[in-house]
């Protein structure tokens, strides 16, 4: 039988959430100020249930990051993994290490944008949030739907999807990752914080 690894990224394998390091990294500390001063009214809705996650996301990932080229934006994420590499948590870095060497198959599954969630383990599947890219340039659009909740099981089920062949062991830290805890054999709830 397969084994196979899953592993939620911000919060868990991660101190803080890269979406925020990142725009900050990118854009710079008083653009990031800006940005997040002009959306404080609805991610203050998001935050009390009343506006989607997802829609949230995407306006704010749209005001920092529509109309630049796909090869600029790669070359940030590639760029942030290598000097950000302080954000991940050595107990989550090991965890990976640990499961490729029993030969399990390891994913990263995250609400994260997988163009800089890649670099930072360049030998695991990613299956994040996919940006939507035409002729060259960000859209400031998301291609898929935001890889949170439930979508983190389609998503695993998509390139996994007869479930009676694994066995699943999931590690996550948020509400957006309950129903991957629950899908799994074995789940590991807040698994690295000390």
């Amino acid at each position: 039988m397969r084994k196979i690894a899953v592993f939620d990224f911000d919060g868990t394998l991660t101190t803080r959430d890269t979406l925020l390091e990142f725009i900050r990294y990118a854009r710079g500390t008083m653009s990031f100020v800006m940005g997040f001063l002009r959306y404080s009214p609805l991610l203050v809705l998001m935050k009390l249930r009343l506006y989607p996650n997802y829609q949230a996301k995407q306006k704010v990932f749209s005001y920092f990051f529509k109309g630049i080229r796909i090869e600029e934006f790669d070359t940030l994420c590639q760029q942030f993994a290598t000097t950000h590499r302080h954000l991940l948590r050595q107990q989550g870095v090991e965890a990976i290490e640990q499961a490729e060497s029993e030969g399990k198959e390891v994913m990263i599954i995250s609400a994260s944008i997988d163009n800089w969630v890649q670099p930072f383990f360049p030998s695991v599947q990613v299956l994040g949030t996919q940006i939507e890219v035409v002729e060259g340039m960000l859209t400031g659009r998301f291609l898929t739907k935001n890889c949170y909740g439930q979508e983190k099981v389609n998503r695993l089920s998509a390139v996994c999807p007869d479930r009676e062949t694994y066995h699943l062991t999931a590690y996550g830290d948020s509400r957006g990752d309950r129903e991957l805890l629950a899908y799994a054999d074995e789940a590991y709830y807040k698994p690295f914080r000390l």
